[in-house]
């Protein structure tokens, strides 16, 4: 079961249920002593519940299907065509959850946008997207959402590539209000689902309390 946030943010956020276990594995993943290996598992945990709460947003149809008992089920299934587009690099971490998660047709694009340290602002790179991903549902992995710069360029890419904003699912790890606060306004129509809010960005623009690079860590090139 999924929450959305209700004090001032808009309704097209879900925020996955604070339970102990999330709230235990965000605590190891935020924790600065942990090492790569126990950061990766305790994100790879939580994302088998990120995928689940974002997949529930797309369409199913009816499909009747006989048990080994001779007995006809009445039951769903995924037949959208879906695309998973990682922001790299941190989005790749985020490819062979969904990947494990979802039973229907499915493609991956890739969108390189970095950021200028000194100004803080997003430079896109690259892109490489299926040809077809007009036709498809969106699954935007992306694990932090900061000042949301990176991600309104990369919604804006998949909006030239005919994409509309309403097939459009973030899938984050991390977001600060101020970042959740710029994408829903400029994208009113898009789906965002995430397993933590922060108040806080520091001077850098950093999430506070977040939990550090994320690609330094999931990658082990930390210093």
């Amino acid at each position: 079961m999924t929450a959305t946030i209700t004090n001032g943010q808009s309704p097209t956020v879900t925020v996955l249920p604070q339970t102990k276990y999330l709230v235990s594995l965000m605590t190891v993943i935020r924790d600065a002593q942990t090492g790569c290996p126990a950061f990766v598992d305790a994100f790879e945990k939580v994302c088998t519940q990120l995928m689940p709460a974002a997949l529930e947003l797309l369409p199913t149809e009816s499909r009747d299907v006989t048990t080994p008992t001779g007995t006809v089920f009445s039951g769903l299934s995924h037949s959208q065509p879906i695309c998973g587009v990682s922001i790299l690099r941190a989005g790749a971490s985020m490819e062979n959850s969904l990947r494990n998660s979802y039973l229907g047709p499915l493609s991956y694009g890739k969108i390189l946008i970095q950021r200028d340290e000194e100004t803080c602002l997003p430079h896109y790179v690259y892109c490489k997207l299926p040809k077809d991903i007009a036709n498809k549902k969106v699954l935007i992995l992306e694990p932090m959402l900061a000042t949301g710069g990176s991600a309104a360029k990369a919604i804006e890419v998949l909006k030239d590539n005919g994409v509309q904003e309403s097939s459009i699912i973030f899938v984050n790890l991390v977001a600060s209000r101020k970042g959740l606060d710029v994408v829903t306004k400029k994208f009113p129509a898009m789906q965002i689902v995430t397993a933590a809010v922060d108040n806080d960005l520091t001077a850098s623009n950093h999430i506070a309390p977040g939990l550090g690079d994320f690609g330094d860590r999931f990658y082990g090139t930390t210093d």
